[in-house]
């Protein structure tokens, strides 16, 4: 009870006085010099970018839930349908003044919109941040803004920009690292916009390093009042130092640069001089079996390193997925036909798998045929713990960690410990080496990422960074430039200069 007061009255602080900072900030007409005269300003400025973050537009719905899986053709959709844009996303059409292109032009546009209030958060830390009074605080919160820059940035390069690797069709991006919309930031090539990229990364772990609270308690003493200043808790809701050496490693495995991956990885799984991984995958912390009578914490609140607090997601992924039994399923809904979700398990032993039993609610059309839910963003209205295990979006885990560890080993023997240690959390006993030869990791490291990030929109960057030219569920084959979403036509495009 006590934690739950202690978030309530910091989410109810931050409501009230982040308000003015989010209906004001696309525009930058707040006088910034009031703002940033306090260390409450910073304060209301980075959880502002937060809430930004969890905005419909990208990761509370758009990048995590709906359009990025429907471009990975992950959601089954009726031939009546009436979710068109996800229509158009799942076909790849792109077209000027569609649906599909309208969601990416609202996606693009809040991107920025976030990093642009991460800008004005660096401008001013320089300016003004010896009014934060303690200079560990004023470094986490100078790294957490360049950390959601990173974030940002890195999504924006991951959606619009070229393929990683083989591109032939060349692409050149913004990298804003100007605090006002209206100063045109600078397009960068690949290779240019990513050294910006991995500076911003660095910058942030080399201001959060030793400042950061986790160096001192662990995520589960710090969703708790151990701290005397509250707005340092609650560490899995915050850029942190270990979510972003996680993004790090994400980065890597993007660009190829597979013994890197593999390096920063293993620091989060296994740390230099022996000690505990920062974090451990969900087993039965989260998945308690449905016969204890416990309900499941299907957001795998346990081993998320990032995620956003959504007090209201259950309120509007309602509309579009059900997660309770018996419900309804209607050509408004997002979820998987039964020969889907056995393909998705396929070659899985599922019968004790914790993810198959526990993440997807059998649910029912008009005619009573089977239909399946996941179950990430709904829970029952009496359910406990809603702030800090239910009411979240996953951004990164630690079972994504654990995936590029063994993606990028060039050890089998560790490759099937590791993936030994995966699957134990998912409640399946592995008695002898699964993997046989480093290839056979490669052809099956699609499948899992399918498996366990549905909903959480990873499965289109992993397509991507591979050029697959197949996708699970989708007919025809991917073609280079459908990896490559087209920039808004509002927006300046040095790409169709010479076209």
């Amino acid at each position: 009870m006590k934690k739950a007061i202690l978030l309530l009255a910091i989410i109810a602080t931050c409501n009230v006085a982040c308000r003015d900072w989010l209906d004001v900030a696309p525009e930058m007409q707040q006088k910034e010099s009031d703002l940033f005269g306090s260390y409450r300003g910073f304060r209301d400025a980075l959880t502002g970018c937060y809430m930004s973050m969890a905005d419909r537009a990208i990761y509370g719905e758009r990048l995590t839930i709906t359009n990025i899986e429907s471009l990975a053709n992950l959601w089954y959709l009726p031939d009546n349908s009436t979710r068109e844009e996800d229509g158009y996303l799942t076909r790849h059409d792109y077209q000027k003044d569609a649906p599909g292109a309208r969601a990416l032009a609202v996606i693009y546009g809040k991107l920025f919109n976030t990093i642009a209030q991460a800008n004005v958060i660096l401008k001013n830390i320089r300016l003004t941040g010896d009014v934060i009074p303690d200079p560990a605080t004023r470094a986490v919160i100078e790294g957490e803004a360049y950390a959601i820059r990173a974030y940002c940035q890195f999504d924006a390069l991951r959606l619009f920009g070229q393929l990683p690797r083989g591109a032939t069709r060349i692409v050149e991006l913004p990298y804003s690292e100007t605090a006002s919309l209206d100063d045109m930031p600078a397009y960068y090539g690949f290779d240019a916009y990513v050294t910006r990229l991995k500076s911003d990364v660095e910058k942030a772990l080399a201001l959060l390093e030793e400042n950061d609270p986790l160096f001192q308690y662990s995520f589960g003493q710090l969703n708790g009042p151990v701290l005397d200043d509250t707005y340092l808790l609650f560490r899995q809701s915050r850029l942190n130092y270990y979510a972003v050496k996680a993004l790090q490693a994400r980065l890597y495995l993007y660009l190829g640069e597979r013994e890197n991956a593999h390096a920063v990885a293993m620091e989060l799984i296994a740390p230099a001089g022996g000690g505990d991984p920062v974090s451990r995958m969900s087993g039965l912390d989260d998945l308690t079996p449905a016969s204890s009578g416990v309900d499941p914490f299907p957001a795998l609140p346990s081993e998320c390193l990032f995620y956003l607090s959504k007090y209201n997601v259950k309120d509007y992924t309602t509309a579009y997925l059900i997660g309770g039994e018996g419900s309804l399923f209607n050509n408004t809904r997002l979820g998987l036909t039964p020969l889907m979700r056995a393909e998705l398990y396929a070659g899985q032993d599922v019968s004790a798998h914790n993810r198959y039993h526990n993440l997807w609610a059998e649910v029912y059309t008009a005619a009573s045929a089977p239909h399946y839910a996941t179950k990430k963003y709904w829970y029952k209205d009496d359910a406990s713990s809603l702030m800090l295990k239910r009411q979240i979006i996953p951004m990164l885990r630690v079972s994504e960690v654990y995936l590029i560890a063994i993606e990028t080993s060039t050890d089998l023997d560790e490759v099937n410990a590791l993936y030994k240690e995966y699957m134990t959390a998912h409640n399946v006993m592995l008695t002898t080496g699964y993997f046989t030869s480093l290839a056979a990791v490669q052809a099956e490291i699609l499948a899992e990422y399918r498996r366990e990030f549905f909903a959480e929109g990873q499965m289109f960057y992993a397509y991507k960074r591979v050029g697959a030219a197949n996708m699970l569920w989708r007919a025809a084959a991917v073609e280079e430039g459908e990896y490559v979403l087209p920039l808004p036509e509002t927006e300046f495009n040095p790409n169709t200069l010479n076209q």
